[in-house]
This record gives C-alpha cells, structure tokens and sequence, in this order.
C-alpha cells in the first residue's frame, strides 16, 4: 500500500522539498515527509513520519536551515573566508581564542577521537589536504608534493599543538584545521538533538551519507539503510542493513569517489597525518554504528587511514559496530569483514 508524502513548495534559500512513493504494508493515512538541500558542500536530506505539533511546518523548514547554515557557513567551512574555523586558521599562535558552543565541542571530540585512534585521526592534518589538491586552496604547482615539501608540511600537523580550555583554544604551533571528518556527523547529531526536542519520535537524517535513525517507518518497519559498493560509477548497493528501532549514528568513508590518479598511480583524499602521504592500503571502504554521528564519522575517517587489519583490531577492541570493505587482490571484487557487535544489524528483527 503506498504511503503518501506531503508536498511543499516553499521560497527558502538552499532547501529543495522533495518527494516520492514508498511502499510498504502502512495504512493510507500514515505519511512520510522529506525534506531535503545542500549543505557543507554536499547534500542533506530529512525524513520524519510526523510533522513537529509544536510549530507550524514552515517555520520547522526554516529551521532546519537556520541550523544547518549555522554550523556550515558561520562556523565550519573552510571555504568561508570569515566563518569561525577561517578566523581560528588565521589566528596567531600562543594566543586565547574564544569558541562557540559547537566549535568547542567539535574539537574536543576531535582530541578524545585522536587520542583513541593514535593519531590516524587528526583535524590539523589541513595543510596537507589542501597541498594534495582535497581542500579550499587553489594549487599553483604540480599536483603532488615533493618529499621536502611533505615534510615542511608535515611540521605543521599535530593535534597536540591544540590546547582547549572551556571555550578557549590555544595554538602552539601554526596549524591548520581541517573539520571533514567529523562536521557532517557532527551537524547530524545536532539536528537529531532539535527532533528530540520537539518530541519527534521517527526520523531518517542524512548529511553526506552520515544518519542519525531513530524509529520506525510508516507500518512499524525498519528504516534499512544502504553500504554502497565501493566503485566510482553510478551509486550502486553493496549491502543493507537494519535500525530495528534502534536510536542509531551511521557514518562511512571510502577512498573512491573523492581520489585523483596520475601516472597510473591511484592517490586518495585520505591523508596519513604521519606520513603525509594518501594511503595505499587495500581498504576500500568502512562503516560505523555508534550513538554519535560525530564520533562514527570522525572512527571511519581513522580507520580508512589504519587500514583493515588495525582497524578492525581496534573496533573490536571497542566493541565498536564496524563493516570494512577491502580490495580483493587481482580482480575487481570485494571481501566483507565485520565485528561482532555489527552482526546485529545485518537481520531484521
């Protein structure tokens, strides 16, 4: 029986509301809205079961993209020139800067993520980003760096130049931060905190292909949500999996869409902040479950950079839900490997 999908053509600046059929065995009165736009330079898309009771329907729109505008535009773009982590990446060193709320938490997590992964997650690992051909910076030599210029960059990377105090940071050494891998999850969750606020029971959030799940779709089935196979065409489904209910973070990463080849040689956006280099292991892709979408992307990012066998080693070690795909050797295939703890989410309860 077709669900129906509530319409809304409204004037609202970066936000574009769509909407399509699902079927499943609900009733005809049950509904599901989407919402959806662009945001932290990719997409973002809502999907609630009710509407918020609490406030007219185009104020909740507008407050979607007041939230997200917020963290993206004022505070965590790189690609702003005034927005807060621009000011902090231009700021003096030894000096007391002043955080907002989000910022200060962002880069905490950041130092707890870092100090859990040894390093393979690291939001100063910026200038080498930027140099590789990944972020804001336009480049003005050849596209990969030499080794001098590697190391020269590499004197500028180290979370523990970062000393966070309350709502202060100071730099001790000219570093350059670099938020990718945790901002999307991070927005994720804040959105998720403003549903529970407003009582919303179901919902489906997605910003960069980082979820908050909480709930059921209309007919009381599992939200399923999709790993993608790692290739670089048209998006294809590598395998489910299944939220059962559950209040649930989901955050993955990949090294094959965003990547540049030259010489035949393969070079990932994700950068070893201790060699400086993209890596070359034979993970593909890995996904995370946890309670925090900032955390489980901030994980994923880590363990792209680990590779397979320490990756995995340290999810399990956490007890964390962890799907890894490597690269399968002298063909184009892939293999599976998972941790105990994502075993549950693979049946549908």
């Amino acid at each position: 029986m077709t669900e129906i999908l509530r319409r809304y053509s409204l004037s609202i600046a970066l936000l574009v509301v769509l909407a399509a059929a699902w079927y499943s065995r609900a009733p005809a009165t049950q509904e599901l809205y989407e919402f959806a736009g662009t945001t932290m330079g990719t997409t973002y898309s809502v999907k609630i079961v009710e509407l918020p009771t609490a406030l007219p329907v185009e104020e909740f729109i507008q407050s979607i993209h007041v939230l997200l505008t917020r963290l993206d535009r004022e505070q965590m773009s790189t690609y702003v020139p005034n927005s807060e982590l621009s000011r902090l990446n231009t700021s003096p060193v030894n000096t007391e800067l002043p955080l907002s709320r989000e910022m200060a938490e962002v880069l905490r997590l950041a130092v707890e993520m870092s100090e859990l992964t040894g390093g393979a997650f690291d939001v100063t690992v910026g200038p080498l980003v930027n140099r590789w051909g990944f972020g804001p910076e336009a480049r003005s030599t050849a596209r990969i760096p030499t080794q001098d210029e590697i190391q020269a960059l590499l004197a500028r990377v180290g979370y523990r130049n970062l000393q966070l105090q309350d709502a202060t940071l100071i730099k001790t050494a000219d570093v350059y931060l670099d938020l990718s891998g945790i901002a999307k999850g991070y927005a994720v969750d804040q959105l998720a905190e403003y549903f529970d606020s407003l009582e919303i029971a179901s919902y489906f959030i997605e910003v960069g292909g980082e979820l908050r799940i909480k709930g059921y779709k209309p007919g009381n089935e599992s939200w399923v949500p999709a790993i993608e196979k790692p290739v670089d065409t048209v998006p294809q489904i590598h395998n489910i999996f299944y939220a059962n209910g559950e209040s649930i973070a989901v955050a993955g990463s990949g090294d094959y869409r965003n990547y540049f080849e030259e010489d035949g040689v393969h070079y990932s956006h994700e950068i070893d902040p201790v060699t400086g280099k993209p890596v070359t292991h034979n993970l593909a892709g890995v996904y995370v479950i946890d309670h925090s979408a900032a955390r489980a992307d901030a994980l994923a990012t880590a363990f792209m950079v680990m590779g397979a066998d320490k990756g995995f080693e340290l999810a399990q070690r956490m007890n964390l839900a962890a799907y890894f795909i490597t690269k399968r050797a002298g063909s184009d295939g892939f293999d599976d490997r998972y941790t105990d703890r994502f075993t549950h989410y693979l049946q549908e309860q």
